[in-house]
């Protein structure tokens, strides 16, 4: 068996790499709630640039169609 003030030192590292490994975890659950905001924010974003694109694009046709349409005449 060990002796009492090896287990001391034992118990002291196991405490340090807990303490070290709860730090981590906390970093990692604060930069990945980072990420899903900056996620949300970034899919709100396409999703307004889609609509636009959109919208350029009937407007684009629909002036290609009139532009079209005066030809004919």
């Amino acid at each position: 068996m060990a002796e009492p003030s090896t287990e001391r030192l034992d118990i002291a590292a196991l405490e340090a790499r807990v303490d070290e490994l709860i730090r981590t975890v906390e970093t990692l659950a604060n930069e990945n709630e980072a990420l899903r905001s900056q996620q949300t924010v970034l899919a709100a974003e396409r999703a307004t640039l889609i609509d636009k694109t959109e919208q350029a694009r009937s407007r684009v046709e629909a002036m290609i169609a009139r532009l079209k349409a005066m030809e004919t005449r």
